[in-house]
């Protein structure tokens, strides 16, 4: 399983929200490439990225942040936030980035997310994020009336080869991850599963993998201290 240490991005700092609240949203620093640095140096090949403004506004405000790490770290760089148009995927690849991560378009223009994975393959991830069972929407500001499975069978259909799912209720709260969502999920679908929310300890990182699943997010407990990221790299057992 892959280790996808998190950087959430805010007027170019890297923060994290608690369980999708803008209105509580804490800076842990000023300098996102430096952390990415800090990800490389215990071992990670992997980082998550979030445009947490275009996710909520449907822009692209910290390009000029996202392209910066990606030069400076090496990394391979996944990106979700705002990605809104063909445009936009287009500047992302183009730029360099080896993953693009589509959330709110994913449900409301299906056939937008059916042209990304025509044109770019499995360079096109899309994000799941749950609420009450069903997909919410816009930065986890809305729900959606699409039940979640339902959805992921689609996703399926179309051809997304990975999926970053996220249990919005365990997103920041250091309470872990909703394993049995997680292991339904590589139980039934034929595609990448990311865990995203909760994972704030070792034993998460163990139990995730041994479900089996692609990838797993890890926010705000590298922040804290309470994981240490070369231990969970390892756990992990991805390269």
């Amino acid at each position: 399983m892959l280790i996808f240490p998190a950087i959430d991005l805010y007027g170019g700092k890297a923060v994290r929200l608690l369980r999708g609240d803008y209105a509580q949203m804490t800076v842990y620093d000023d300098d996102p490439c430096a952390v990415a640095a800090r990800f490389a140096a215990c071992g990670a090949k992997q980082v998550h990225l979030v445009d947490l403004e275009g996710a909520r506004d449907g822009s692209t405000p910290n390009l000029e942040t996202v392209l910066k790490i990606k030069e400076s770290c090496g990394l391979f760089c996944e990106i979700g936030g705002g990605v809104r148009s063909l445009e936009t995927v287009k500047k992302y690849v183009d730029s360099g980035l080896d993953r693009v991560i589509l959330g709110t378009a994913a449900v409301s223009d299906p056939a937008f997310l059916e042209a990304a994975v025509a044109a770019y393959g499995e360079k096109i991830a899309a994000g799941v994020d749950i609420k009450d069972g069903f997909v919410a929407i816009k930065g986890w500001t809305e729900k959606s009336s699409l039940e979640a499975f339902g959805f992921c069978r689609k996703l399926q259909a179309l051809g997304v080869r990975t999926l970053i799912v996220t249990d919005i209720s365990k997103d920041g709260a250091m309470q872990g991850p909703n394993h049995g969502l997680y292991s339904s999920l590589a139980a039934e679908f034929d595609m990448n599963i990311t865990a995203s929310g909760g994972v704030s300890s070792l034993e998460d990182v163990k139990k995730l993998a041994a479900t089996g699943i692609y990838g797993a997010i890890i926010g705000k407990a590298y922040y804290t201290g309470a994981i240490d990221l070369t231990e969970a790299v390892s756990a992990g057992g991805g390269v």
